[in-house]
This record gives structure tokens, C-alpha cells and sequence, in this order.
């Protein structure tokens, strides 16, 4: 149980923070008012889609994910964020793209942690 925990809140610290780094490159594309709070409630949330919601639209889109080689996760990416853009009002993401962008920033992010707990 803890290890799944503790893998749960590494999730949601990695999503927090692609969500920052994002909204620092893409400027007007992605605001959350300069508030840490914004970013660790968004965060959570997409943890929680990325945990929850996301396996299920991937089997539902696998037909798309296999004909694109894969590059439909990045429209998949885009989608979760702007799902957590909605549902979640402080955080305010401007258009699909920036969404996307967004997703490609997370799990570039999301890689780059896992690649250095992985050595560890």
C-alpha cells in the first residue's frame, strides 16, 4: 500500500510540476495567477484523470493511437488538460494547442523524473 501511495504522490508532484514549467514557456497560454496553490490542486486533479480517465479513453481511441503510431497521445495529453482547465476554474488554459503543448511539456517532464527515480 505505501509503495502505491508514495507512486501516487510522485505522480502528483510530476504532474504539478510539468503544469508550472509549461505555464512558464507557453507565457499567455496557460495562467494560474502566480498562485502555488493553483498549480498543486491542478495537479492533483490531473493525477487523479491521468489515473482514472485517461487508461479508459486510450483503449477507447487505440484504433486512432495505432493508425497515428502513437502520436494521438499527445491530443489525448491536451485533452486531459484542458478537461483539468474546466473543471478546475483558477486554472485557465487558453485554446486546444496550448493544451497540447501543455501535455507534450508534462510528459516530457513526467520521462525526465522517471528516468532519474529509475537509477536511483
Amino acid at each position: 500500500m505505501k509503495n502505491s501511495v508514495s507512486r501516487f504522490l510522485i505522480r502528483w508532484f510530476v504532474c504539478g510540476l510539468g503544469l508550472w514549467v509549461a505555464a512558464a514557456l507557453l507565457g499567455d497560454g496557460i495562467n494560474y495567477d502566480r498562485r502555488l496553490g493553483v498549480i498543486i490542486v491542478s495537479g492533483l486533479i490531473l493525477a487523479l484523470m491521468n489515473a482514472i480517465i485517461k487508461p479508459i479513453v486510450i483503449i477507447l481511441s487505440l484504433p486512432a493511437i495505432l493508425f497515428s503510431l502513437g502520436l494521438f497521445m499527445i491530443v489525448i495529453n491536451g485533452l486531459m488538460v484542458m478537461l483539468v482547465s474546466k473543471l478546475y476554474a483558477p486554472l485557465h488554459v487558453t485554446n486546444f494547442g496550448a493544451a497540447m503543448l501543455a501535455g507534450m511539456v508534462i510528459g516530457l517532464v513526467n520521462y525526465l523524473v522517471t528516468t532519474i527515480m529509475e537509477e536511483r
